[in-house]
């Protein structure tokens, strides 16, 4: 890990006692959060892009992004945005981005390969610590949510090499294999929580420094949405949490 990157943010990942990272998509998602004691808080690139009527992983949300760090980086918890493969494949034009993040207030970015060349995803790391160094770099490689998992030793030491501060691996999920890339590893594992893989404790027990939310909460939120809808329609009453006008207010405030 490196030695500049957001302090703060970086003591919130520990072995036995991971981060929850819950992921927002606007204003008043990421203040609601907080507000329940997440000291840290990720944007979701799918909950930022559908909600602005455009596809993910795409590189067309930059500027979606970058209004939303702004936003969101000078309140009262640390902000990690999810920003694809840096919305660029020129890592100069992706450093630029890193820069822009950091003096808004962001601590840190997720960078994923995409499953795009090993050394182009390297440079883009590189090029973003040299640029903006206390910027926590979570480099993602996407072995295990686009393939089989073959290659993700490879991937993993390119980018801790090229100065990434820590890993996320999504889609790794079984705890043999979790341990075994844990064994290869200088840096924090960051993997994704999947509704019926392993509870979170399990997941500390496993050594696990970081476990993202990515795009559920969105997706919860919006089959809520719909559900809330067909009940009315129905005539029964919705169920589940209910925020006042008043409360919502106060937290797009």
């Amino acid at each position: 890990m490196s030695e500049t990157a957001s302090p703060a943010f970086a003591s919130l990942h520990r072995a036995g006692d991971p981060l929850l990272l819950a992921n927002a998509w606007d204003h008043a998602s990421a203040s609601a959060l907080a507000a329940q004691g997440f000291a840290a808080i990720g944007t979701t690139s799918l909950g930022v892009a559908a909600a602005a009527g455009l596809p993910d992983g795409s590189s067309a949300t930059r500027d979606e992004t970058l209004r939303l760090a702004l936003a969101l980086g000078s309140e009262p918890f640390l902000l990690s945005v999810d920003a694809e493969g840096g919305f660029s494949e020129d890592p100069e034009e992706v450093a630029g981005l890193a820069v822009e993040l950091a003096a808004v207030g962001a601590v840190g970015v997720n960078l994923e390969d995409g499953l795009g060349p090993v050394a182009l995803h390297a440079e883009k790391i590189a090029a973003v610590k040299a640029a903006a160094p206390g910027l926590f770099v979570n480099a993602r490689t996407d072995t295990y949510w686009m393939g089989d998992g073959e290659g993700t030793r490879e991937r993993l030491a390119a980018y801790q090499e090229a100065g990434a501060d820590g890993v996320f691996v999504p889609g790794l999920s079984e705890p043999a294999e979790i341990t075994a890339v844990l064994r290869d590893l200088d840096v924090p594992l960051n993997v994704l929580y999947t509704p019926g893989g392993p509870s979170v404790p399990r997941l500390a027990d496993l050594g696990v420094h970081r476990v993202s939310l990515g795009s559920l909460l969105y997706r919860r939120a919006l089959g809520a949405a719909v559900e809330a809808a067909l009940a009315v329609r129905e005539g029964r009453e919705p169920d589940g949490g209910l925020p006042s006008y008043g409360e919502v207010q106060r937290l797009a405030t």
